[in-house]
């Protein structure tokens, strides 16, 4: 049985390889299943209805057995042009509000910095 992840992610196509390569380096997984939302990190914070991302997310976890989750946020994200602080606050808010869905999972929030290198929030 293979080991997955999924990864609630920018669409932005420069963030995708940065965070797979992290992912699979720091954690014991074969797959990393990718959800992808412009400004995902502001969708999951602050907007009320996140059924589709959820509707993802148990496809993730329920039917390819996702065991963890991770939610990324990134520099110069188009889809959410705000400063980095407001970022890794809009993060740490989607942990939460995720934990209330899968309160079993483990739930990791991370920051893409302007080098593109990955950082735990």
């Amino acid at each position: 049985m293979d080991r997955r992840a999924t990864c609630l992610n920018c669409m932005d196509g420069r963030v995708q390889l940065p965070v797979l390569q992290w992912i699979k380096e720091n954690y014991p997984v074969d797959f990393v299943d990718l959800i992808t939302e412009a400004g995902m990190d502001n969708v999951l914070a602050n907007q009320q209805d996140i059924s589709e991302v959820l509707r993802s997310i148990k496809i993730s976890v329920n039917i390819n057995k996702s065991t963890r989750l991770f939610v990324v946020g990134h520099y110069d994200c188009r889809g959410n042009p705000v400063e980095e602080d407001v970022h890794c606050r809009e993060i740490a808010q989607s942990v939460v509000r995720l934990k209330e869905y899968w309160p079993n999972h483990e739930i990791i929030g991370l920051w893409v910095n302007k080098n593109w290198a990955v950082q735990c929030v």
